[in-house]
């Protein structure tokens, strides 16, 4: 019997070989719920090398890892910044399964256009990093608890956000502005669904072996910042992946409205 037998999650951004949302959504099978992935949909011309050097595909790849735990998946194209695109996710997701129990808000916007100074910014990109990690965050949420409260039997919302979420730091604005906003939305909607016995937590990581960070090399600016780490190492998806999935266990239940830093030691502050 799998610790989460019976249950069904939402992964979004969850098509990455290299990904958090891969990851937490592998692991979340493993413990026995049948699972949601989303994706945007992006073409195979812009997967990177490795993924194209398997053949990989995307959600669909993703799905296959799922089965291999034994547990159902449904891959699903959606825009978490659209209510149009977040309602019939978790239509299918009802239609298909019949309830929903756990959610993780891991969809962000591609790192890159955004690391600019504030003059630099683009408003656009700075929007689109809002809508991605917060906007969508809201409606995911919002669509969720809808299905959720009225089953009665609780929830776990799992929203990803990073250090970023509690340091700020130069050229990094929008990305800033996400994530400690995500930080407060996590605080507020453990405050609001909490009586609902709806646990609501985020997760802060560090520096991760994702493809997120490709552009940064795997040179001396990541052997620095492994250096620079406490424990001496950069993170996998599979250690956040796994984090993850542990706050959606019943030995979690009482961890409520925290965002956890999972970073080496690199950021030890509250």
């Amino acid at each position: 019997m799998g610790e989460l037998d019976g249950k069904v999650a939402i992964v979004t951004g969850a098509g990455r070989l290299r990904g958090i949302g891969r990851a937490a959504a592998v692991e979340l099978a493993r413990l026995g719920a049948d699972v949601v992935i989303t994706g945007t949909g992006r073409s195979p011309d812009s997967f990177p090398p490795d993924e194209k050097a398997i053949g990989w595909r995307d959600i669909e790849s993703v799905a296959d890892q799922i089965r291999e735990q034994g547990r159902r998946p449904l891959p699903l194209v959606a825009d978490v910044s659209s209510e149009e695109s977040v309602r019939n996710m978790v239509d299918r997701t009802v239609e298909e399964f019949g309830r929903v129990d756990i959610l993780i808000n891991n969809a962000a916007y591609a790192r890159g256009p955004d690391r600019v100074p504030i003059l630099e910014l683009d408003p656009y990109i700075f929007q689109r990093v809002v809508d991605i990690k917060l906007l969508g965050a809201f409606l995911c949420t919002k669509a969720v608890i809808e299905h959720m409260i009225p089953q009665g039997d609780g929830g776990k919302i799992v929203n990803i956000s990073s250090g970023a979420g509690k340091r700020g730091s130069a050229n990094t604005l929008a990305y800033n502005a996400g994530n400690f906003g995500l930080v407060g939305m996590t605080q507020s909607m453990a405050r609001e669904l909490g009586k609902y016995n709806i646990n609501v937590n985020c997760v802060c990581p560090g520096a991760v072996d994702t493809h997120r960070m490709d552009d940064l090399g795997r040179g001396d600016r990541w052997g620095d910042m492994a250096s620079n780490t406490p424990i001496g190492r950069n993170g996998t998806d599979d250690e956040v992946g796994a984090f993850t999935a542990y706050l959606c266990t019943e030995a979690a239940s009482w961890i409520h409205g925290q965002s956890i830093n999972i970073n080496g030691g690199t950021l030890m502050e509250h």
